[in-house]
């Protein structure tokens, strides 16, 4: 046996054995089997991903959350932003007022249910960057909850009015539901800021408007809105709609 290439090998173990130690002292295997025991617990664990990912997401949206929820508290109510608002409440809402979906009439459209008709909705505003419970009050109060009267038919699947100007002018027609929607969300995303569009222009009338002037609910109203623009001419238009939001976060 070469006694020299022995002492060699047992003082480098000796050292390895050291440095595990030192290793272990100050966390930094624990913190690294902490992370494989993490990723162990992942694979093959959707439910688990998903849990994080969405706890993820909330945290990152929480900084938004707190800032709309100051502007809200001073009385002025974002047409953009994140919403804490749930397809199930503006089912509740819809439900709550007694009104009677209009399921025949759109499901030619393709909205069968007010469920399928509220995750339309939320879909379409998330797109924008537009909170759903705007565009969705909005429909009830232009629309009495899907019941119309107004210029407008049921048929046209124009749920805010877009081109009715009055004296009988029924309007923008739009395909589909879901178009009607959309073109919706880029007439409120026009009014709200002057960033582009992310999806592909529906809106006939989005050249129409002053971009960014209406950026509050409450400004919608032209009679409420400080260079005197909005959305239509009644009084408190906007007020009204606020209100909506308000008891759809309670129902």
């Amino acid at each position: 046996m070469n006694w020299k290439y022995f002492y060699i090998e047992a003082g480098l173990a000796v050292m390895f054995v050291f440095a595990l130690g030192i290793a272990g002292d100050r966390g930094l295997l624990s913190s690294r089997m902490e992370s494989a025991v993490q990723s162990e617990s992942y694979a093959g664990n959707p439910d688990a991903i998903k849990k994080e990912t969405e706890n993820t997401a909330v945290k990152t949206k929480e900084p938004e959350l707190r800032e709309t929820q100051a502007l809200i508290a001073s009385g002025r109510y974002p047409v953009m932003g994140s919403s804490e608002i749930t397809v199930q409440d503006m089912i509740d809402y819809f439900n709550a007022s007694g009104a009677e979906y209009p399921s025949e009439d759109l499901a030619e459209g393709g909205a069968d249910s007010i469920e399928t008709f509220c995750q339309m909705y939320v879909e379409e505003a998330e797109a924008e960057g537009v909170r759903p419970e705007v565009a969705f009050a909005q429909t009830m109060k232009e629309t009495g909850f899907l019941q119309y009267g107004g210029d407008a038919h049921i048929e046209q699947f124009n749920f805010a009015g877009l081109g009715t100007t009055g004296n009988g002018v029924p309007g923008n027609s739009y395909p589909d539901v879901r178009t009607g929607i959309r073109a919706q969300i880029q007439h409120l995303k026009a009014y709200a800021t002057d960033e582009a569009l992310n999806g592909e222009c529906v809106d006939d009338r989005y050249a129409c408007v002053k971009k960014g002037s209406a950026p509050y609910v409450q400004w919608l109203g032209q009679q409420e809105n400080p260079v005197g623009l909005g959305w239509a001419t009644g009084e408190n238009y906007g007020y009204d709609i606020v209100g909506m939001i308000e008891d759809m976060s309670d129902a």
